[in-house]
């Protein structure tokens, strides 16, 4: 068994420090240092795999397929705990998370919003980080760098950890991690590590060894102190107040996409007409005065208001992965809490019904917590997103904070706040020149808004258009619907089409402008529990200002009895009689007769089959693991067994020849260490004396003499010039066979279970 120098050590544990330094920088990304139990768990994995393996003497593949099955078998108590068996084992779940995080985790971790906790296996992106850099730069050091020990190959063995270090800084946020303490800190160990391996295998006497070691202290003393005067100084005069960092996930636009969901707002009369009467959910912690948010629209294309799509300039249309912690919004000014839980009855779509700008999330039942990958929040709008969609038995609750709203005499002096929205399309002229109107000679922003919404609540009707309802109202906030509110003899309508033009007139007038959607129910004091139904829809409009946030505004009238159109009645004109054909008496349906199938049978069939999903579920986490181990086992075994018959189906010569080369081959795959370079002879002396050593006697005494006799053979057949009979070649492989099955009986179990691992051919 190969023995680990002292000097490998050493640099297995510089390695270990840098990498940690390096990780150190997905802080940023998850919020806390957590994660570093899952990274150090990668580090450790690795760099043991590949120690085996060197150990072991284990082939370059082989050893990547140990770490393989180290890195699916011992992951998931490290990274998904909640998903393992027993605490420690894996189960099909983790299983597949680990496979996933390895390929997906790094675009996921990139479009989630930070602190990044979801989906489930996100913990694997540090996991599979340092497992790759460990298990690749632990088999450099051990195997490749003792070879010839250069400058130059010392600094690949950096290009791991460095590789992680520029990783941290690009999956991270604006936000560093002790970036200059960091940094500092990894180019004084690096740069210490090559200068003291530099030379590390010049052979000297004690006084020059002394004088070398001496001369290293004191360079490295140097690099240490010029390191951090430099670092320092550099940071004080470079590095900017607010420094402008490259991160991808201010580059890379998030894959989910609004726009394949229907306006939230083109539903508005569903509620209102079809579930009117309908309980949709139940609220727990709600105060009197608080409305519940459904959705926030600032794209409007004259057909209707939505939610801006990805791509859009839009500062408000981000919608990214999260976890239980949500972001907060860059512009609000928070006040109240509140506490929610929501239970879900009735109500069924994608937009979660919230209350403010959440911080936590929770989804409490369990299949709506199975899909916790598809949630996604945006922080500006305070709306949340389950793309899989609610249904009736979910629940969640809800940690969140109202926006405070200042009094209009507070916003007196406070401009409009620079949004980047979407531009609105096919806006009427007739919309435009209504918010002119309405705004007046008012000079402030808040002033001209309160006239929009004054102008609309006073000169504006309500109506549903239900058939209680005394005026008709069509559902719409198109440009015809608008041009239609402002032109008709009375201005009739609900929440839809009065927040849809109070936001264009808005707009027109340059503020930016959004149409919120939600829910305001009647809540009273003592009610701890509010049931939610369609009625209680409702729409309006949020501006926002300067350092406050977002201000809402209410235009829908509350009056209800509009004036009524007078328009004349068509006059009757009399029609021309007709005689009626004569009514059938036999209905054709009734000639026909019902014949009904019985397929029972069929369905207990399927029962009595249907393999319950336990079954598969364990199945599959005993097998997975198996598999990972004896997978590789097998490859082996295919490669070995087409090494074989290939050697046997050369000429007689050659084959005669190569049953030596097998024999040697099995050898070397038990551990032995046959010459590079030497005779057959030569070789079967030198196995012989590992096997002595080694308390190796295969078969007795005789175990010796059939190798050096095998040995003397095979040079007979090769160098006496006369034709190698097939009868010979079949007496040589025989032999080989032999010396190698008494060998491998010899050496034990353990020597030879790995040996099924190794592949060593004979050059």
């Amino acid at each position: 068994m190969t023995r680990i120098p002292r000097s490998a050590t050493t640099d297995l544990i510089v390695l270990a420090v840098l990498s940690v330094l390096a990780i150190a920088g997905y802080e940023t990304s998850f919020g806390d240092l957590d994660f570093l139990l899952a990274a150090a768990a990668g580090l450790v994995i690795g760099t043991l795999a590949a120690v085996v393996g060197t150990l072991l003497r284990l082939g370059v593949l082989t050893t990547v397929l140990l770490g393989l099955a180290a890195y699916f078998v011992l992951g998931t108590p490290f990274t998904m705990p909640d998903s393992a068996l027993f605490l420690v084992l894996p189960s099909l779940t983790s299983l597949a998370g680990l496979a996933l995080g390895a390929v997906y985790g790094w675009a996921d971790i990139l479009t989630i919003g930070t602190p990044v906790e979801a989906p489930y296996y996100i913990a694997v992106v540090p996991y599979f980080a340092a497992w790759a850099v460990s298990l690749v730069g632990s088999m450099l050091v051990l195997r490749w760098l003792p070879r010839r020990r250069t400058v130059l190959r010392s600094a690949v063995i950096l290009v791991g950890p460095l590789l992680l270090f520029i990783s941290g800084i690009l999956l991270g946020t604006d936000e560093a991690f002790f970036a200059g303490v960091r940094g500092v800190a990894f180019a004084v160990i690096a740069l210490v590590w090559l200068a003291w391996r530099r030379g590390a295998d010049v052979e000297t006497d004690e006084a020059g060894a002394k004088k070398l070691r001496a001369q290293k202290l004191r360079g490295s003393a140097v690099v240490v102190v010029g390191a951090v005067a430099i670092g320092a100084l550099a940071g004080l005069a470079v590095a900017p107040v607010a420094p402008d960092r490259f991160v991808l996930r201010d580059e890379i636009v998030p894959p989910f996409d609004p726009l394949e969901f229907s306006s939230p707002l083109a539903g508005f009369r569903n509620y209102t007409k079809d579930l009117a009467e309908e309980p949709l959910f139940t609220v727990t912690g709600l105060e009197p005065g608080d409305t519940i948010r459904l959705a926030s629209m600032n794209s409007y294309t004259g057909r209707l208001w939505n939610v801006a799509g990805p791509g859009d300039a839009d500062a408000d249309g981000g919608y990214a992965i999260t976890g239980p912690t949500l972001p907060q919004p860059s512009l609000a000014t928070l006040g109240r809490t509140r506490s929610v839980e929501i239970d879900v009855s009735g109500y069924d779509d994608v937009w979660l019904p919230t209350v403010g700008y959440g911080s936590q999330l929770e989804l409490e039942d369990d299949e709506t917590a199975a899909r916790t990958g598809d949630l996604r929040y945006n922080a500006a709008a305070g709306t949340a997103v389950l793309t899989s969609g609610l249904g009736e038995g979910a629940r969640y609750r809800l940690d969140a904070a109202l926006q405070t709203e200042p009094s209009d005499d507070a916003l007196a002096d406070v401009p409009v706040a620079t949004v980047e929205l979407p531009a609105v399309e096919n806006v009427p002229d007739v919309v435009a020149a209504k918010g002119e109107e309405y705004a007046g000679e008012a000079t402030t922003p808040i002033e001209q808004l309160r006239n929009i919404e004054r102008g609309l609540k006073t000169n504006g009707f309500l109506s549903h258009g239900l058939a209680s309802d005394s005026v008709a109202s069509r559902a719409g906030h198109g440009a015809d619907r608008l041009i239609e509110l402002f032109t008709r003899t009375s201005m009739v309508g609900d929440e839809e089409q009065y927040a849809a033009a109070m936001a264009l007139m808005a707009r027109q007038l340059g503020y930016p402008a959004r149409v919120v959607m939600g829910f305001a129910p009647e809540i009273g004091e003592d009610d701890a529990t509010v049931e939610v139904l369609g009625e209680d829809v409702t729409a309006w409009v949020e501006v926002p200002f300067e350092g406050v946030g977002w201000v809402s505004f209410h235009p829908t009238p509350e009056e209800i009895d509009a004036p009524q159109e007078q328009t004349p009645k068509p006059k009757s004109e009399p029609q021309p009689q007709v005689r009626q054909p004569p009514r059938a008496e036999a209905v054709e349906d009734d000639l026909l007769s019902t014949v009904e199938i019985d397929d029972t049978d069929d369905e207990d069939k399927d029962r009595e089959f249907r393999i319950p999903g336990w079954v598969w579920v364990a199945t599959a986490s005993i097998a997975i693991p198996l598999a990972i181990v004896f997978l590789p086992m097998l490859v082996v075994a295919l490669v070995k067994a087409r090494r074989r018959r290939r050697r046997r189906a050369e000429a007689n010569e050659v084959a005669a020849a190569a049953a030596w080369d097998e024999l040697i081959d099995r050898y070397a795959e038990l551990g032995f260490e046959p010459p590079q370079r030497s005779s057959r002879l030569q070789t079967a002396y030198a196995l012989e004396r590992q096997a002595a050593d080694q308390g190796v006697a295969p078969d007795g005494d005789s175990g010796a003499l059939a190798l050096t006799a095998l040995a003397a053979s095979v040079d007979r057949d090769v160098f006496d010039g006369e034709q190698v009979a097939s009868e010979t070649v079949v007496t040589r492989w025989n032999e080989a066979d032999a010396a190698a099955a008494a060998v491998s009986a010899a050496v034990g179990r353990t020597r030879r279970f790995v040996a099924r691992y190794r592949i060593r051919r004979r050059r």
